[in-house]
């Protein structure tokens, strides 16, 4: 049965500020501590033989960050609109070396401030569906908004991708 980490980890733990994002009408958030800025979508260069979550790399004030677009990593229809932005997020890998990502979300919400009273663990859905990578769900406003391990969201296979650049 696939466990979810916020079975394992205090809710407590997990208060404190998020980044809201929006993918296909669902709200996500990201810790901002792992947030390093928002920027316009741009000409992303192409990388050969990458998963289709990669869209490729851009140059960012001269280091090359990688891409992902996280509607096509969470099997959601992928459209581009004028809201569409590039999250650069800083991963932790397993061997403990940071990296920087962009992550290509349909908008930017808002920063909200989670305690944990907010924050409910996430619900099991089988042994066939993966959760790791889920924080938990947060109740904002009337809205339940799904909290990201962006470092599980990404890392493990988008970096084992990676190596090869």
């Amino acid at each position: 049965m696939a466990n979810s980490p916020a079975s394992n980890v205090p809710l407590a733990g997990l208060a404190g500020k998020y980044l809201t994002v929006v993918l296909a009408n669902e709200a996500y958030g990201i810790a901002v501590l792992k947030v390093r800025e928002i920027i316009r979508m741009q000409k992303i260069t192409p990388v050969p033989q990458m998963p289709g979550f990669v869209k490729g790399v851009i140059n960012l004030r001269g280091r090359v960050i990688p891409i992902v677009d996280l509607r096509v990593k969470f099997a959601l229809p992928a459209e581009f609109t004028e809201r569409t932005c590039i999250v650069v997020v800083q991963v932790k890998l397993a061997n403990d070396t940071n990296v920087q990502m962009g992550l290509i979300v349909d908008s930017v919400e808002e920063v909200v401030s989670l305690p944990a009273e907010e924050i409910e663990p996430t619900p099991e859905f089988g042994a066939q569906i993966d959760t790791t990578y889920l924080l938990g769900m947060a109740k904002v406003k009337g809205q339940v908004k799904t909290l990201l391990d962006i470092d599980r969201v990404v890392a493990p296979d988008t970096v084992s991708a990676l190596s090869s650049l």
